[in-house]
């Protein structure tokens, strides 16, 4: 069934596409899919699409925005793969698909692609393997691919390790205007938008961002008012987002790659869990210190 998928799947078949996407959700056959992409990857002379994250607060409107700019990319001849994080739902697991009310319906378009993937609680705003989904569009050839994370809070930053450019949305007239701040999403922003620039108090909002940019620590970054509802500020958002300097892909990948080496040794911790107790007492008796009872765990762990 897997090698149907993927020999489908490099014929340009968006069923297979979506097959594929489902079992990399699931945590299925991650191991085979992922050497598959790395051999079209090896074979391929293409350069890698743009993968740009929206993130910021729930409210921000985060999906009206990719939505418009997913609409103008498409007048502009790219087409366009979006990954939308939506909340997971208590009863089905699945995502809420909220996300999708708020983008183009266009069953026709083979030029837009869009999937709501189901972001576990505590999972940084984004949906687990999104990297291996990242991949799999990049390798189905679309122009660019869109990642819309979940309403972002404190510490939602795992997004700067999936994404050449982070544009991070603020709104104006948000009661707490700095909150977004305080969660430690400028620091990971390549780009800020002061989205819903047609209400009042954009101007103020885009005020304050500039100002705390010049904060010991800030880095220089670019800050301009959009609205999706006058689809405004459009053309200035991408020309923004391509002036950002891309980001080494090898780093990304080398961070998935430490991840999924955690989690083989995790299994393995559990297969072996007998093995290893011997080492515990002898690190609880003193015999080795840490560094020698770690050395000693991973040559169980490895073998």
């Amino acid at each position: 069934m897997l090698d149907d998928l993927l020999a489908r799947f490099g014929k340009r078949d968006r069923l297979a596409l979506a097959r594929l996407l489902t079992l990399v959700a699931r945590g299925e056959h991650l191991d085979a899919i992922r050497l598959a992409l790395a051999a079209a990857d090896s074979a391929a002379s293409r350069p890698a699409p743009p993968v740009v994250a929206l993130t910021g607060n729930a409210g921000v409107g985060k999906s009206t925005l990719v939505g418009k700019l997913a609409e103008y990319l498409r007048g502009q001849g790219q087409s366009v793969a979006v990954l939308a994080c939506d909340p997971q739902s208590p009863l089905t697991g699945g995502a809420l698909l909220g996300d999708r009310v708020r983008m183009p319906s266009r069953p026709d378009d083979l030029g837009l692609y869009i999937r709501s993937l189901a972001a576990v609680s505590g999972n940084q705003a984004v949906a687990e393997h999104v990297e291996l989904m990242i991949r799999l569009l990049a390798g189905f050839g679309f122009d660019v691919i869109l990642l819309e994370t979940v309403g972002a809070g404190q510490g939602d930053t795992a997004v700067r390790e999936l994404a050449d450019v982070v544009v991070l949305l603020v709104q104006p007239e948000t009661g707490d205007e700095l909150q977004w701040e305080k969660a430690g999403l400028l620091e990971v922003a390549d780009v800020v938008v002061v989205h819903k620039a047609d209400l009042a108090g954009a101007e103020r909002m885009e005020s304050q961002v500039r100002e705390l940019l010049t904060l010991p620590g800030c880095r220089e970054i670019t800050v301009l008012r959009v609205s999706s509802t006058k689809q405004q500020g459009l053309a200035e958002l991408w020309a923004a987002i391509l002036a950002c300097p891309r980001h080494d892909a090898r780093v990304g990948d080398a961070r998935a790659l430490l991840r999924r080496a955690q989690q083989v040794l995790a299994e393995r911790f559990a297969d072996r869990v007998q093995r290893v107790g011997p080492v515990v007492d002898r690190w609880k008796r003193h015999e080795l210190d840490e560094a020698q009872a770690a050395d000693e765990l991973l040559q169980l762990l490895i073998r």
